[in-house]
């Protein structure tokens, strides 16, 4: 009903803010288009938090209602109920699909749709709906009045992608069950060396894992005549955090910088929608900690970077060209989940973003291209990168103390040689995964032509040697792909 009501609506708003002359009523129905969405997602996605926030914040606790429902029975007669709240399937991603629609028409990027059906065919657009890559407007709508037409190599190339995805997840799961999950679950109960290759090898499981789900979506969706746009590629050998996320979920963080950051001010300068959106994030963390005096400190921190920012040029002229990076990069770690291990991910990556932006303007590396060099860089990036995902992986701030713990106390060096004895089929599926992933991306397209253009049934043959081999490290314990929950 909710996807059905949500269809219905955008529809209509994208219908009349095409056909409006008057440049407010067309900014008043994108607002009010944005509005209706963002207040669907936040209800869904954050209604368990805020009602649990509320009554921890102000003693609203009840055995059979909490505060919201308390509310709902005085003033409406109603029981509200958030135990009961079912999430709709993919709701943050057909949200942003609805989003990039009104947008775009008002931009003028994109024409309204004929009728309602191909408007709902573009958000139900099932490869892709439950976990990306998130399709705008603009990159999707077109195709749908185009004649179905598929080659033979595009149809190589889509039993490539999706065996690829298929392998991808099954690997990962390998690693995450017989390694990752261990040391996550319980990590007092292993070295800090174990922990160290727990992280990385993390880095590559949630790289398979959500790569292979969106390799299968875009193979699934170029066997239907539809072309949907890569959204990783070759993240970890990014040689900066910058790059980095111009690599991974590609689909998520043009999204962000299209229909977020550019409009925020982008690097020029925060704007007003920059400084309500700082509210925004002060109030989950205040709901987060479920302290009242955390709201008396964030004013106090505030007024004293606005004080700064008067009395010292560069410190506002810094704080005008960063505020939108780390205000994005905050709001895509909630995004994930309304928790502080989300938003401290989300302001790490944040603040690697802007501590690259100033080491571009003094780094001795800048013209040196050398292949060490870049092997450093990359390394860099990859361990940086990699120790964030302790707070994205991690089920609580109790598991995340003590994998520090365990690496700063208890690292052991001395067990490398039994940890490998131990692990060693795991880690060598670990190491194989990344080598696979840093081969150039010249020989990549190679292997992918070479496939594609194979007779149909060596194609076949390919395929069932390939679900064989995969076959007998296929874990019993299959998990669902990691950004299902999002």
């Amino acid at each position: 009903m909710l996807l059905m009501f949500t269809i219905a609506s955008d529809f209509c708003w994208g219908r009349m803010i095409h056909n409006s002359t008057d440049a407010f009523k067309r900014k008043l129905f994108l607002v009010c288009s944005v509005i209706l969405n963002l207040t669907l997602l936040c209800y869904f996605k954050y209604s368990y938090f805020f009602a649990s926030s509320c009554n921890e914040l102000f003693g609203t606790s009840d055995p059979y209602f909490n505060g919201f429902a308390s509310f709902s029975n005085t003033f409406f007669g109603t029981e509200f109920r958030v135990d009961k709240l079912l999430t709709p399937i993919g709701v943050s991603f057909f949200t942003f699909q609805s989003l990039s629609y009104t947008i775009d028409v008002y931009r003028n990027k994109v024409e309204p749709v004929k009728n309602i059906f191909d408007y709902g065919f573009f958000v139900c657009f099932f490869p892709h709906l439950v976990a990306g890559p998130i399709v705008k407007a603009h990159q999707f709508l077109y195709q749908i009045y185009q004649p179905y037409n598929l080659t033979k190599l595009e149809f190589g190339m889509a039993g490539f992608w999706i065996m690829n995805g298929f392998a991808k997840k099954i690997v990962a799961d390998y690693i995450a069950v017989n390694f990752i999950d261990r040391v996550f679950t319980s990590p007092h109960l292993y070295t800090g060396l174990e922990s160290v290759m727990a992280i990385f090898s993390y880095s590559l499981q949630v790289y398979m894992d959500f790569s292979g789900y969106t390799d299968i979506a875009i193979g699934i969706a170029l066997l239907l005549g539809y072309r949907l746009k890569t959204n990783f590629k070759s993240p970890y050998k990014a040689l900066s955090t910058s790059e980095f996320w111009k690599r991974w979920h590609i689909s998520l963080s043009s999204w962000l910088q299209e229909y977020l950051y550019i409009p925020l001010g982008g690097n020029r300068s925060g704007s007003i929608g920059s400084y309500i959106c700082i509210v925004i994030i002060s109030l989950f963390m205040v709901l987060l900690s479920g302290k009242l005096w955390l709201l008396f400190f964030l004013a106090g921190f505030f007024l004293l970077l606005i004080f700064l920012a008067f009395a010292f040029p560069t410190v506002k002229q810094n704080i005008n060209t960063n505020i939108n990076v780390m205000v994005t990069m905050l709001l895509g770690g909630l995004w994930h989940g309304s928790s502080w291990l989300f938003l401290i991910w989300g302001g790490l990556n944040g603040l690697g973003l802007i501590i690259h932006k100033f080491w571009q303007k003094i780094s001795p590396f800048k013209n040196n291209e050398s292949i060490p060099i870049k092997i450093i860089l990359m390394l860099v990036t990859l361990t940086f990168i990699s120790f964030t995902r302790i707070y994205f992986r991690s089920p609580s701030m109790d598991i995340v103390n003590q994998i520090y713990d365990r690496i700063g106390n208890h690292f052991s060096f001395y067990l490398l040689g039994d940890i490998l004895i131990g692990y060693w089929s795991v880690l060598l599926v670990v190491l194989l995964g990344y080598l696979i992933h840093w081969i150039p991306e010249t020989i990549k397209e190679k292997y992918r032509n070479a496939f594609a253009n194979l007779p149909i049934p060596a194609m076949v043959a390919v395929c069932c040697l390939v679900v064989f081999l995969l076959y007998q490290i296929m874990s019993s314990e299959m998990q669902p792909f990691i950004y299902f929950q999002f």
